[in-house]
């Protein structure tokens, strides 16, 4: 697939632009960009755990909708903006300990809607949740 982002982005800026937030309280980390996808993980630790010792599932969304926003956005020409309409998860798989590393990609990006797919996975590599995500992309004021 070719480049999708209409805007710089890099790994240093998603966790610049992030400084402060739920997401680096929880412990997230911004790990890659490639043409056509955002990459990062969090923790599976104390922050990030229900009280049954596995990933809240609230916590897979937070990173699935990071991800799948931060996509979104970069994928906006500037001044354009993108929120969030839907998100949904299916949870597969739990993970006590370690990292969960989620890849968004975009299966749609249009001039009003975006939708993006997130897919989580443990470090052996196994599957823990699917999540799909819906944006809508917002024209200048």
């Amino acid at each position: 697939m070719a480049r999708i982002w209409k805007q710089e982005i890099t790994v240093q800026a998603l966790t610049a632009l992030h400084r402060g937030t739920a997401p680096e309280y929880l412990g997230m980390e911004f790990l890659e960009v490639g043409d056509d996808f955002i990459r990062g993980r969090i923790p599976v630790d104390a922050r990030t755990r229900q009280p049954y010792g596995v990933i809240h599932g609230g916590v897979s969304v937070v990173l699935a909708e990071t991800l799948g926003s931060c996509g979104a956005v970069y994928c906006c020409p500037p001044g354009f903006r993108a929120v969030g309409l839907d998100i949904n998860a299916n949870h597969l798989r739990g993970a006590s300990s370690g990292w969960v590393t989620g890849t968004a990609r975009p299966v749609h990006v249009g001039r009003s809607t975006q939708v993006w797919q997130i897919d989580l996975h443990n470090d052996a590599g196994e599957l823990t949740c699917v999540s799909r995500l819906t944006m809508a992309v917002l024209t200048p004021k």
